[in-house]
């Protein structure tokens, strides 16, 4: 199985320690063709706005939105939960929102850089609690009926997964914990 992580901007290399840390073969996406040749993807956090321009840039949105379509597992961490959800509340204009999960998101919903904050995050499957990191964290405001949430915060989704698609508002390539990734990878 090769796992792809689009590393056009944000903390790629970090979910690309994890992937390898578990025997996976980790692949840089930044072409069309890198995507092409991936069976699972991995969207990291970083900035939603320079990655969507970064998309177009290397030619990438159209080939990311077909193989969403067809139901490609993606990961999508922080500002790859932004892409991927169906609607930005505070997005920028030309900004990319594939609709592969139906959430709506705030940017920086947790607030800037300096409210950061770390905070365990109960996840039903598991016995003791996945230690959230939580960066210019985006905020879940909604969630549609095909989403089923895995964990909240405050009552507030954190961890959701619709059909082949999971995203977090936390990075867990950030944490000492490879439990997502590694659940990540072995889900059907």
């Amino acid at each position: 199985m090769k796992v792809g992580v689009l590393a056009l901007q944000g903390a790629f290399g970090l979910h690309e320690r994890v992937l390898i840390r578990l025997d996976v073969a980790a692949v840089q996406v930044r072409t069309p063709e890198e995507l092409a040749a991936v069976d699972r993807m991995v969207i990291p956090g970083g900035e939603s706005t320079a990655i969507s321009k970064l998309l177009d840039a290397n030619d990438l949105a159209d080939p990311l939105a077909d193989r969403l379509a067809d139901g490609l597992p993606v990961l999508g961490t922080c500002a790859g939960l932004i892409l991927l959800a169906s609607e930005v509340v505070d997005g920028y204009p030309g900004q990319h929102c594939f609709g592969a999960v139906d959430v709506a998101v705030r940017r920086n919903g947790y607030g800037r850089q300096s409210e950061s904050f770390h905070a365990p995050i109960d996840i039903e499957r598991w016995e003791s609690p996945f230690p959230g990191v939580f960066i210019r964290a985006p905020m879940i405001d909604s969630a549609g009926p095909e989403v089923e949430v895995l964990a909240e915060l405050d009552g507030v989704p954190v961890l959701c997964r619709q059909g082949s698609v999971v995203v977090s508002s936390f990075h867990p390539e950030l944490a000492e914990d490879d439990r997502i990734h590694r659940w990540f990878i072995e889900q059907e």
